[in-house]
């Protein structure tokens, strides 16, 4: 018991060191921007503290429970020799954890709003679940095949950029925003877990090099499928989506306006979406573990007290968020944008990408299996501080473009020629961690404080349309991690090269 308790205060410490800068980053914006005391400074106070125990709870409960049980998993599979119920266990996992994503639905529900019902929630929302579904298998099908990640990830991206040119500008922004908000905060380390599991049972492949990647993929292949439907839907109905403006504005008002008071009846429903989020997963690993594998879980009890803490980690760190983050950092965000200051916003926007990153949960717990598998030559904190100042860069440069207007596959192209440069000279050790790294930055905490900007932006500054130019902000910031995070593969390289000829 007090082995647990100390290693419960380790992981209480680092959590209060991840907030560090994003308290940092909203205390400098209201003292000296705003210049005002906020509201309820109290119910911040504690939704920070709160923030802090449901980190420290998550990170326990994924090192009991969510780890364990997706490694047995991908070992009891290797072991079966069964191809097809591996690649139905990988699709259904991809498909039923994204179709109930909180972050999805609300991104489908908006577009469908600001698009006058053109663009319909439901079929947005199985198109992302379906492309995720076959994202993983496709992944875990190159693990078992040993195929290197970059052909794989090179071909993807050349066909997104192609069918930009196709698809409608309506849809772009939405797309490449789909790609980054399909991944969960449970399913990205169970989906770590599975691919390193898979790769370490399988002779020949290197949990380093082999293991990684499952995610990059599950961000890509939305952007795909996303903009191939919106093709689609608007060849059959090609109408101009300007006719919708009003209900476009009262869209954005309202996700801009969201969270700025804190209901204590969301305490209820928060717990009620973790779970939500958490059932799906469950379902499907215990239908293939018990029907399928026909072997029962190892530790149950020791898995089963770790999803828990999972569950409660996630609903503490949603409420504290709710009660603390999202409300002052939406505030500062909307006011930014009112201001007219473009030097502010784009500070604004790379700070808080930064900070927000830093207390990530999903690239915790990315960082820490990378650290683990690769025997420390990956410095997990190294590596979150490579991912944050990929994102800060993003998105500061996203907000930049939607201040000028510029079309947003210009840049994501230009982005995409430099992660396909760097490919070839990073180390293949980082290049799925990099490509991974992408896929993990925009989740709880990121989107909703993004999107605000982004949309915020686009509705303050005259001659944008909030659904061309308000999404995008979160492709941004998928891309741009994967830059920084090769190119600090290539430079730890280049010194360990350096220290052995030394």
């Amino acid at each position: 018991m007090g082995e647990t308790a100390k290693i419960f205060l380790h992981d209480l410490k680092n959590s209060f060191k991840d907030l560090v800068p994003i308290v940092a980053v909203v205390v400098f914006f209201q003292a000296v921007v705003v210049r005002a005391v906020p509201e309820g400074l109290a119910s911040i106070i504690v939704g920070l503290l709160i923030v802090a125990v449901g980190l420290a709870l998550f990170i326990r409960g994924l090192e009991l429970g969510i780890f364990p049980i997706g490694e047995n998993l991908a070992t009891d599979f290797a072991r079966k020799g069964s191809f097809w119920w591996l690649m139905a266990f990988a699709f259904t996992i991809g498909f039923s954890t994204t179709v109930a994503e909180p972050a999805l639905i609300a991104i489908a529900d908006k577009a469908a709003s600001i698009s006058g019902g053109k663009i319909d929630a439901f079929f947005l929302r199985m198109t992302v679940a379906a492309s995720v579904g076959f994202a993983i298998a496709l992944g875990v099908f190159r693990i078992l095949t040993g195929h290197p990640i970059q052909y794989y990830i090179i071909a993807g991206y050349v066909l997104v950029v192609l069918i930009t040119f196709f698809a409608p500008p309506e849809i772009v922004g939405l797309a490449y925003d789909s790609g980054g908000v399909t991944t969960s905060t449970v399913t990205v380390p169970l989906v770590a877990a599975l691919g390193i599991g898979l790769a370490s049972s399988i002779k020949g492949r290197n949990p380093t090099i082999d293991g990684f990647g499952l995610i990059a993929f599950a961000s890509l292949t939305p952007m795909i499928f996303v903009q191939l439907y919106g093709i689609v839907v608007y060849a059959v109905s090609p109408e101009s989506a300007h006719a919708t403006l009003a209900v476009m504005e009262e869209a954005v008002r309202e996700t801009v306006e969201a969270h700025e008071v804190f209901d204590p009846w969301d305490i209820l429903w928060d717990l009620l979406v973790v779970i939500k989020d958490v059932a799906p997963i469950l379902a499907v690993i215990f239908f293939f573990q018990y029907l399928v594998i026909k072997k029962p879980v190892a530790h149950l009890k020791k898995v089963s007290v770790g999803i828990v803490l999972v569950i409660l980690g996630l609903y503490a760190f949603i409420l504290g968020l709710e009660m603390g983050l999202f409300p002052i950092g939406e505030t500062i965000a909307f006011q930014l944008t009112e201001m007219k200051n473009d030097l502010l916003i784009y500070l604004f926007a790379f700070l808080i990408g930064f900070s927000t990153t830093m207390a990530e949960p999903s690239l915790l717990a990315i960082a820490i299996k990378a650290k683990e598998v690769s025997e420390g030559r990956i410095n997990d904190f190294v590596l979150r501080v490579a991912v944050a100042i990929g994102v800060a860069l993003g998105i500061a440069l996203g907000a930049y473009r939607i201040v000028v207007g510029d079309p947003l596959h210009y840049y994501i192209i230009v982005g995409y020629i430099v992660v396909i440069a760097l490919t070839w000279f990073a180390p293949r050790y980082i290049i799925p961690i990099a490509y991974d790294s992408g896929g993990v930055t925009t989740s709880t905490v990121t989107v909703p404080l993004v999107a605000a900007l982004g949309l915020g932006l686009a509705e303050n500054i005259e001659g944008r349309n909030p659904l061309v130019d308000g999404f995008g902000l979160i492709a941004f910031a998928s891309l741009f991690p994967m830059i920084t995070v090769m190119g600090y593969g290539i430079y730890a390289d280049h010194i360990a090269k350096k220290e052995a000829r030394a």
